[in-house]
């Protein structure tokens, strides 16, 4: 590597530690990831989301496994006059490119403005959704307003790569896949150290659903495809491990009345980082049964876990997994189809052949790869703005 490369200069704005959620990790890993090759400012957040569109608690000082130690929090998304103090900042850094990750409207006002206070620098958007998973007012004219400022785009689905192209004509953009996330798998347990840490007997048959329950990740179908899983193997459970982010009583008079409510484990609440590995080393697979997505990182952790996945056919998602190999992929709404694909699992008994496939689609999907695909947007959209 020439040191002419080694000396250029990224800032990335994007969540991190310690703010929680899959993209400030996803931000995190990439950042040190870059800083491989180059030198990198991490500029993040003084206020992300106003209390008001946000109830949840934002931040998780309780593990500092994705702290960026330098990382500078300077902006306030809601105050547009933080805005011209931070580019000014920006600008004092003199980057040669900016990496902002893109995910929701919301951002829009604030990165649209930073994009153009700071538009003689080339400026790569992270796009993990053009459009967000749930609809937000105005969302295509406010996703148009921020994006349409960008120098270059990486989309993590062609679909997502679609929808960058009708707000913005002919873009300069790579459709590149989420790296794996094999971030969490800290300490490499069995199945059976997983089991002996999550409470679950060796002899049960887990399926995973894992993260944040909203409406668009379809658990519902999940829970009513239960009964008839529980009907073919009633060593089968359903382990729902993440914090509920809407109703989640009428989930659990779901589970009540369905009929497997003794194969249903429910583990309600944000997960720690170094709480994750034993759920995903203690499952057999890991169910996306999503109604609706672009993609899910979710996938990727599973990956990172040597973990098949059954997924719908939805947005972005089965462009990810290879049919029969390194999971299933089933209509959307289907209890019944999900149901079937879980005996199916089981009824092969390929799962050590899956575990190969797994680690093999793994091992492409590297993060030395994603700087390789940021390095060549950045020179491209050099090359194109002079």
């Amino acid at each position: 590597m020439s040191e002419k490369k080694k000396r250029k200069k990224v800032v990335m704005i994007g969540p991190v530690y310690p703010y929680k959620g899959g993209i400030a990790y996803n931000c995190a890993t990439m950042i040190n990831s870059l800083k491989k090759r180059f030198n990198v400012k991490t500029v993040s957040y003084k206020m992300q989301y106003p209390k008001i569109l946000f109830h949840q608690e934002q931040k998780d000082y309780s593990n500092s496994l994705f702290k960026i130690d330098d990382a500078q929090f300077l902006i306030n998304t809601a105050n547009p006059f933080n805005w011209i103090t931070t580019a000014r900042k920006i600008k004092k850094m003199r980057p040669d490119f900016i990496v902002i990750h893109w995910w929701h409207p919301y951002f829009a006002p604030c990165y649209g403005c930073l994009s153009f206070m700071l538009r003689k620098i080339p400026r790569i958007f992270i796009c993990h959704n053009v459009f967000p998973h749930e609809h937000f007012p105005m969302q295509r004219f406010l996703a148009k307003f921020a994006l349409k400022r960008g120098s270059a785009y990486i989309t993590h689905s062609v679909s997502d790569a679609e929808d960058l192209k009708q707000i913005k004509s002919e873009p300069i953009f790579k459709a590149a896949d989420l790296p794996v996330h094999n971030q969490y798998n800290l300490h490499h347990l069995t199945k059976e150290e997983g089991r002996k840490q999550a409470g679950i007997a060796p002899e049960k048959k887990i399926l995973l659903f894992f993260g944040f329950v909203r409406e668009y990740k379809g658990l519902r179908h999940i829970i009513k495809a239960m009964p008839e899983i529980v009907k073919y193997d009633p060593n089968i459970e359903l382990w729902v491990v993440g914090e509920f982010r809407d109703d989640k009583e009428s989930y659990m008079e779901l589970i009540k009345n369905g009929g497997a409510e003794s194969n249903i484990k429910i583990v309600d609440g944000y997960i720690p980082d170094n709480e994750i590995e034993k759920y995903f080393a203690s499952c057999d697979i890991v169910v996306l049964p999503y109604e609706s997505a672009t993609q899910s990182g979710i996938v990727q952790m599973a990956y990172g876990f040597d973990k098949p996945v059954i997924v719908t056919d939805v947005g972005g998602i089965p462009e990810v997994v290879d049919e029969g190999k390194t999971g299933y992929i089933v209509p959307p709404k289907d209890h019944h189809a999900l149901a079937e694909a879980v005996k199916k699992f089981y009824s092969e008994g390929n799962a050590d052949e899956m575990t190969g496939y797994v680690r093999a689609e793994a091992n492409r999907r590297s993060w030395d790869v994603m700087v390789d695909n940021i390095e060549e947007l950045y020179e491209k959209a050099k090359r194109h703005e002079g």
